[in-house]
């Protein structure tokens, strides 16, 4: 017979998977409409200043687009720990992850926030979100190298707090706007700096408590 103790990191995992999957299949259909490198829907259609005057900026955005798709799903998979059968899979999605962000998704999300709506704030956080982005998978990158894995596992944490960004703006985008109807560039200002911070923050309460 399973004690709780057992049953509630078990449980907590399997609702974890499935919050996950959800928000991961919101996610690719938000993806799939960019396909085959669409230029006239959803975001883009707020960017049109950008697509006209600057060719390079459609670039950046289908390279961060499409590869955070797979940033997400690798970095999900790596952080469970498990090679499912498999092996080096773990390992494998690790790396993967990790050469998916240093090479395209953090650099192309630097460069695009840079031309973020909301003026200089949003401006300020979505270039410092892809800067500490790019460091924190660097330095678990490192870290694995030295074989340091406590640290490394430390800093994977910090970095798929930083990915899952994508998922967490848009959730506090519905809430904000369900509950204040702001103004459209005060809700980019805002969630801008919610869609991250409070990520880093939880992640580094559970490491200090020596949760992770």
């Amino acid at each position: 017979m399973f004690s709780l103790k057992k049953i509630i990191p078990i449980l907590t995992k399997i609702l974890l998977i499935i919050g996950f999957g959800y928000f991961f299949c919101l996610m690719l259909k938000i993806t799939l409409e960019y396909v085959p490198l669409k230029t006239d829907v959803s975001f883009l259609m707020i960017k049109q200043t950008e697509v006209v005057e600057r060719p390079e900026y459609l670039w950046f955005f289908y390279t961060h687009v499409y590869t955070s798709i797979f940033v997400l799903l690798t970095g999900f998979l790596a952080i469970l720990r498990k090679n499912f059968g498999w092996e080096n899979f773990h390992r494998n999605t690790g790396k993967i992850y990790i050469f998916l962000i240093l090479f395209f998704a953090a650099p192309s999300g630097i460069y695009m926030g840079i031309f973020a709506n909301g003026g200089f704030l949003s401006k300020l956080s979505f270039v410092i979100l892809g800067c500490i982005w790019w460091f924190s998978t660097f330095k678990a990158y490192q870290l694995a190298q030295q074989k340091k894995f406590k640290e490394h596992k430390q800093w994977m944490w910090r970095s798929f707090a930083l990915t899952i960004s994508a998922l967490t703006l848009r959730i506090w985008k519905v809430i904000i706007v369900y509950l204040f109807h702001p103004n459209p560039m005060d809700v980019y200002q805002i969630i801008a700096w919610l869609g991250w911070v409070p990520n880093l923050i939880f992640i580094e309460y559970l490491i200090r408590k020596k949760h992770l």
